[in-house]
């Protein structure tokens, strides 16, 4: 049964200025496990497109909680990559039996997200 779908799209160029005028951004956006991932891509173009897709689908999966940003931090949730390179969503919120599904995106100027999350088989 699906509980809740969510979609969201953000500005790379947005992102990058961010990022430009304070690095501290990424403390608030990214997990220490998804900074360290962050810090091994060597363009700014590359690491815009990862900061900007995190924030799309921790937004994303907000979105389909029903509850927004404001109950949920960033930091509560996070993106890293299966042993097939797929981008694996976890929450601090995660209840059992529930299966969270994402998509990432990137276009030359946005990244885009969306989560499904289901409940039982």
């Amino acid at each position: 049964m699906i509980k809740g779908i969510g979609l969201d799209i953000t500005e790379l160029a947005r992102i990058q200025k961010a990022i430009q005028r304070n690095e501290r951004i990424l403390d608030r956006i990214l997990t220490n496990q998804e900074k360290a991932r962050y810090q091994t891509l060597t363009s700014q173009k590359r690491k815009a497109e990862f900061a900007a897709g995190r924030f799309a689908a921790k937004e994303a999966y907000a979105k389909a909680r029903g509850t927004g940003l404001g109950r949920l931090g960033l930091q509560d949730i996070e993106v890293l990559p299966n042993a097939a390179g797929a981008p694996v969503l976890k929450a601090a919120d995660q209840e059992a039996g529930e299966h969270i599904f994402l998509s990432i995106t990137h276009s030359e100027a946005y990244a885009a997200a969306q989560v499904i999350i289901t409940q039982g088989e």
